[in-house]
């Protein structure tokens, strides 16, 4: 498969900049596999749109890693924290960017003056090694202080809001800096209503790192190599995805970072296995899907390793055609866009 093949046409009036009033007011664009067929719906339809399933989760709560401030000269600096050190108390692993670069040694002034970094080291990807400072707890200066780091097309600085909406209803572990955004959509009443017509829940984590937006740079996407993400899968889930698959149950996956714990997660017999690992896996065409049987997701970028994985789930045409008549039909697109559910042909 050729970088091309994930290329498609999108003005930029259609790339969401808000998100809606109501989260699950969302349009739900369907490709439904088996039939080849494209339906415009409403995401308050979605619990009847599926035979009683499983649906697995990403609980990993986005925390406002972006850093602002200057340099001891005065130059602007950006800092996107990543993960932290499990070594050495208040180091991280981070992205910087400033007008001069940064180098090691350098102190940074962050969050109008609240936190201090030492810049201890400077991958040649670019990558730092901070050491933060505050005269309080670091991590809770950096709930406080922080920013949502929103994605590079939503152009305008985070709000107050967005700490809220640029997040799940059901996020609990902290450690992602872009949400698992099919996730948005969902409320309360919704989960509420998919319990109600005989659905299920179970969750796994995978904290969602700048990767994500990434495109890819090759030709030939067998040469893309991945960004790696953690992710944990509880024994709960693998006991709910054994028990729906003894009750016919479909496994429904909430997004493409479900897809992607879950498909790294197997043994060689095909069943989920629990546990904490990481995954560098890229999903493209053609790919057997293991555990997963529809998906619901957002729309995503053109020369993305997400999108190649939608058409690794729907086909690579229906997958264009839905594209094509979102565009057409004036979708709302990315992050805090519309919604889609493919449903599966079967495995």
């Amino acid at each position: 498969m050729q970088i091309s093949d994930l290329d498609y046409d999108l003005s930029d009036d259609l790339i969401a900049q808000e998100p809606l009033a109501t989260r699950d007011a969302s349009r739900l664009l369907l490709l439904d596999v088996a039939a080849d067929e494209i339906e415009d719906r409403l995401f308050t339809e979605l619990p009847g749109l599926l035979p009683p399933s499983l649906f697995v989760f990403n609980d990993t709560r986005v925390f406002p890693a972006r850093l602002l401030g200057h340099k001891a000269t005065g130059g602007r600096v950006e800092i996107l924290l990543l993960t932290k050190s499990a070594d050495v108390a208040d180091r991280w692993v981070a992205m910087g960017r400033s007008s001069k670069g940064l180098r090691t040694g350098m102190d940074l002034s962050l969050c109008e003056g609240q936190l201090t970094a030492r810049v201890v080291s400077v991958s040649e990807h670019g990558q730092l090694e901070v050491d933060l400072k505050a005269e309080g707890n670091v991590d809770t200066l950096i709930e406080q202080a922080g920013e949502v780091p929103l994605p590079p097309y939503i152009r305008r600085a985070a709000g107050e809001a967005d700490r809220a909406r640029y997040q799940t209803v059901y996020a609990r572990k902290s450690g992602a800096v872009a949400a698992p955004t099919a996730g948005l959509h969902f409320t309360k009443a919704t989960l509420g209503a998919l319990e109600r017509a005989g659905h299920r829940a179970a969750y796994v984590t995978l904290h969602v790192g700048p990767g994500t937006f990434r495109p890819v740079q090759v030709d030939a996407l067998d040469e893309h190599e991945m960004h790696e993400e953690a992710y944990e899968v509880p024994e709960a889930t693998v006991a709910a995805i054994g028990a729906a698959r003894a009750q016919g149950r479909p496994i429904v996956a909430v997004g493409t970072t479900v897809v992607r714990t879950l498909e790294s997660a197997v043994d060689a017999t095909g069943n989920p296995v629990a546990g904490f690992d990481t995954t560098r896996l890229f999903i493209r065409p053609p790919h057997r899907f293991q555990v997963v049987d529809h998906l619901v997701t957002n729309f995503h970028l053109p020369r993305s390793t997400l999108l190649a994985l939608v058409m690794a789930f729907a086909g690579v045409d229906l997958t264009r055609r839905g594209y094509g008549e979102a565009v057409e039909r004036r979708y709302r697109f990315y992050s805090y866009g519309d919604a889609m559910l493919v449903r599966g042909g079967g495995r």
